[in-house]
């Protein structure tokens, strides 16, 4: 039973008392129905708007799905991280690229997160030239540096 019925139902109950039109009782279990009837409305309202905007919000996810697909040239199973797996469910790896590199064979830019660099390699989805990363240099610079 909907709410609408159930306000419906009360005000049959309230009725069938038959109760003095001109009491303050009845005055007051009158508005307290009208009351119920009302809220039943607006609640029916904002029931159909948010179907319409949860059905809106999926259009729009659908719509974004396609552009990322079509701008990063994505199957849906790829993950675009060029690490030629496929991780399913775990968008992070494109989501937080922090880091751009550019391949010195083909010159192709490639997007690594910390996870990636971490690895210490990648594959160059672009050409296939292995990409290796050594961050000891840059660790022992600024070991180096006099403390001012």
């Amino acid at each position: 039973m909907t709410n609408s019925e159930r306000a419906s139902y009360i005000r049959g109950l309230m009725d069938g008392l038959e109760l003095d039109p001109e009491a303050k009782e009845t005055k007051v279990f009158n508005a307290v129905v009208e009351l119920l009837d009302d809220l039943c409305q607006s609640m029916d309202e904002l029931e159909d708007d948010v179907a319409e905007m949860a059905e809106q919000v999926d259009e729009i996810d659908e719509d974004l799905g396609t552009l990322e697909e079509d701008f990063y040239g994505l199957e849906e199973d790829e993950c675009g991280c060029g690490c030629g797996h496929h991780h399913h469910g775990e968008d992070e790896d494109f989501e937080d690229a922090l880091f751009e590199v550019t391949c010195p064979s083909c010159g192709d830019t490639i997007q690594l997160n910390d996870a990636m660099l971490e690895e210490g390699s990648i594959v160059c989805p672009g050409c296939g030239e292995t990409l290796e990363f050594d961050f000891d240099d840059d660790e022992e610079e600024s070991e180096e540096k006099p403390e001012e």
